[in-house]
């Protein structure tokens, strides 16, 4: 897996892709020079905590919702971590899982 500071940076330029900011707006935005929020994204940098709070209120989004990495892992990791939490269901439950599945699947 990436270092974190790799998946934070990652996650805040994916998050402010969506709302559509380019990082100089975002930049401007938080009070920091464009060249720090590339080194933001890019990983070589962490944002402090009041910088991140900041960052949060301008995407309109939680915390949260910046370390939430989990489509940044490597395939292998992904599937193993999926096959663990279907092996923690209950019979039933894991019937559901394939069904839904096998519906997605055929989409």
């Amino acid at each position: 897996m990436k270092p974190t500071k790799e998946l934070l940076g990652a996650r805040i330029k994916e998050l402010r892709k969506a709302k559509g900011l380019s990082q100089k707006e975002l930049a401007e935005h938080i009070g920091i020079e464009p060249q720090h929020m590339n080194r933001l994204e890019v990983g070589r940098s962490y944002p402090t905590f009041d910088r991140l709070e900041r960052i949060a209120a301008i995407l309109n989004v939680p915390l949260q919702d910046f370390f939430e990495f989990m489509h940044h892992q490597g395939d292998e990791q992904l599937l193993s971590e999926i096959i663990g939490m279907v092996k923690s269901l209950d019979n039933e439950q894991q019937k559901f899982v394939f069904r839904m599945l096998k519906m997605l699947k055929n989409l």
